[in-house]
């Protein structure tokens, strides 16, 4: 902290990290701001490495959160713990895998981190695939309720099949396929090899395109390399996949030339309802998979202000503390601070615990503030709490996610962008908060990219809990909207999972105040009232909602 405030003297931040104790004479929002500048530049100094999980960065962080929960008053969230112990195994692939593709007149040995990234989920030593025939499916879909069945007719045990990133609907951009430009978890990756693992398949290649994925090579080669984490299981997750992996779309095209095929012609035949898979004219693949395993307790922190009237009842505000920690074979810098990626998140919890605990009266629900581990790995530790619940789904009123408030550093704007918009009765919460601040609700910017599906809203959504999400906004109140779209993309560019997503003492936070703000007043309203939202008809959580209300 030393090097910190050295770094900020001369700016005005050094006032905000210096007065974070301050006593609350001053506005809410210059609070906030002051909270969100203190606990960013702490999390993402450089002693907290990256803040992986299984690390000494993880026990530096909950340390830090503990300590800092507790100084404001709130409670353990867990029984009279502050934390809820998730299992994890690190699964770390030597990166001198080499991907071997053979055919009657082809062959080509891809290059781990420029021509491939290969990694797997199950909890072995070595794993691996042999002259493991390559399929083409497609978008690897199989959606009954949308008629779409990319695996019918072909039987892919056994084989390793290749798949397009995003979903036909991008693809087309027609509003009647799919959800049209929008991603659905279709698109997503984590869906392309759970369907390939359920229909029998050993591996798979996802072809990375920057428009389709939504972000560019560096980006799957820096979250690829390194250990992947996952909830420890007691089959060692041998029903995944043996090879998880990505090819650059250069290196796909080399392939389907090989066998005669234009990429470009088979990817718009893999547009359209009725495509058929098909074999890649006898190419193979070959790689094996030499892993070193350790088994951690990682934690989500879990902070409580329990409610006056209605404590059973619960509100859940979310964020990741977790990043990608220390890469020792980059050159250069080599630590992954995440510092809006997701110190920004973690540190708006903090902000929001305050404003609470500064009410004259508590809230008459419970408010849970629930710091997640290992996002960057899977949405994981949100997975374990959705599946081992402190509350259980049908108390728990709704959630609100903070991931990345501070990507771009735009300032105050005057939309307000929704992930998933449309879903659920909680935006008719949103729209009063955001009257207030003078603002309009719209769409996020960038549906194509399938946002809800990657952050931990997503798990809670899944057991039917009505969660919002909101995403950067971009029209810039000082700049124009052209202004912000342009922040927005340099950060997803140049600094979104990358060691250059450092904290700047120049900042500016008041566009992540202003979110936090929004979902400060949600809570206060939401738990001051007898009301459970529900998601709107036709939202696929709508179902699980449902489900789990019944008596």
């Amino acid at each position: 902290m030393m090097k910190l405030l050295a770094a900020l003297a001369g700016t005005g931040a050094l006032a905000a990290v210096l007065a974070h104790g301050q006593p609350a004479t001053d506005t809410v929002d210059a609070q906030i701001q002051r909270d969100l500048h203190f606990h960013i530049a702490e999390l993402a100094d450089d002693t907290y490495a990256g803040r992986a999980p299984g690390t000494p960065g993880e026990d530096k962080t909950i340390a830090w959160l503990k300590k800092h929960f507790a100084e404001l008053g709130t409670q353990p969230g867990n029984g009279d713990s502050w934390v809820q112990e998730v299992p994890i195994t690190a699964v770390t692939s030597a990166p001198t895998a080499v991907l071997e593709i053979r055919g009657p007149d082809f062959s080509a040995d891809l290059a781990y981190g420029s021509e491939m990234m290969v990694a797997t989920q199950q909890q072995v030593a070595s794993t691996g695939i042999k002259d493991s025939e390559l399929v083409f499916v497609g978008y690897g879909i199989n959606a009954p309720e949308r008629g779409w069945n990319d695996y019918a007719g072909i039987d892919v045990t056994g084989k390793t099949v290749v798949v397009l990133i995003n979903d036909p609907g991008f693809a087309t951009q027609d509003p009647a396929l799919f959800n049209g430009n929008a991603m659905t978890y279709y698109g997503r990756w984590d869906y392309k090899y759970a369907e390939a693992a359920r229909q029998g398949a050993a591996g798979a290649l996802i072809v990375h395109e920057t428009d389709a994925a939504a972000y560019p090579w560096e980006v799957v080669r820096n979250s690829w390399s390194g250990a992947k984490i996952g909830l420890s299981a007691d089959n060692r997750h041998k029903d995944k996949l043996a090879v998880e992996g990505w090819v650059p779309r250069a290196q796909a095209e080399a392939l389907f030339k090989a066998v005669g095929l234009d990429y470009q012609e088979s990817k718009r035949a893999a547009r359209q309802a009725g495509f058929k898979a098909r074999p890649l004219g006898g190419l193979s693949a070959s790689v094996q998979l030499e892993n070193t395993l350790a088994d951690h307790l990682s934690r989500n922190v879990a902070a409580l202000i329990p409610g006056s009237a209605y404590p059973d009842e619960v509100i859940i505000y979310t964020a990741h503390w977790d990043h990608l920690g220390v890469r020792p074979d980059d050159e250069g810098d080599n630590i992954y601070n995440g510092a809006s990626d997701n110190a920004s998140g973690v540190a708006g919890l903090l902000a929001i615990a305050r404003q609470l605990q500064a009410q004259a009266t508590p809230p008459e629900r419970s408010v849970l503030f629930l710091a997640v581990t290992a996002e960057e790995s899977g949405l994981l530790g949100s997975k374990f709490y959705s599946e081992n619940p402190i509350f259980p789904p049908a108390k728990t009123v709704a959630n609100f996610n903070m991931d990345n408030i501070a990507a771009g550093n735009i300032g105050r704007t005057r939309d307000v962008a929704v992930v998933g918009y449309g879903n659920s009765e909680l935006e008719d919460y949103l729209a009063r908060a955001a009257e207030a601040q003078g603002r309009v609700i719209v769409q996020e910017p960038y549906p194509e990219k399938g946002y809800y599906y990657r952050s931990d809203h997503f798990s809670l959504a899944r057991v039917g809990i009505p969660a919002l999400y909101l995403t950067n906004s971009t029209d810039s109140v000082e700049h124009g909207k052209a202004w912000g779209d342009t922040r927005l993309r340099d950060y997803t560019a140049n600094h979104y999972h990358k060691p250059s997503d450092e904290y700047d003492p120049a900042w500016d936070l008041s566009g992540a105040a202003q979110e936090v703000m929004l979902l400060l007043q949600m809570g206060r309203e939401l738990a001051a009232s007898r009301d459970f939202p529900s998601w709107n008809e036709g939202v696929e959580f709508k179902r699980a909602r449902e489900a789990s209300l019944q008596p």
